[in-house]
């Protein structure tokens, strides 16, 4: 059965699920071990961080306080398309997790986020 609220335990759920599919992607995956570390500590310190920012973002609840922006803006080049792979894996995390309803809801704030990261980063 599939979620038809948002909560902060399935929100943990979805990081888990997202973050397990971006380590073992074979272009995300090497930007994010890069930038978080290999360690399982530093994966489930991360998890947890992103997974407040979502709370925050869509339950109002949270104790999130980093800048999302200037962390990208902070890496190495990418490729802009790595944002495409970036919401495929997100959507197909969604799609185990939520109803569609609510996957439509989470994913238009994740292509809300990817916009306005790419119209910064690749002006």
């Amino acid at each position: 059965m599939k979620y038809d609220t948002i909560n902060k335990e399935n929100i943990v759920k979805l990081m888990e699920i997202f973050y397990t599919k971006v380590q073992h992607d074979k272009d995300l995956g090497i930007i994010f071990n890069t930038a978080i570390g290999t360690s399982k500590e530093a994966w489930d310190e991360h998890k947890i961080k992103i997974g407040n920012f979502w709370a925050g973002l869509l339950l109002g609840e949270g104790d999130y306080n980093g800048h999302p922006l200037k962390k990208h803006l902070d890496l190495p080049y990418f490729e802009k398309e790595l944002f495409n792979v970036w919401l495929k894996l997100f959507e197909e995390s969604l799609k185990t997790l939520y109803n569609e309803e609510i996957q439509a809801l989470i994913l238009q704030r994740a292509q809300m986020i990817a916009s306005r990261f790419q119209s910064i980063l690749y002006r």
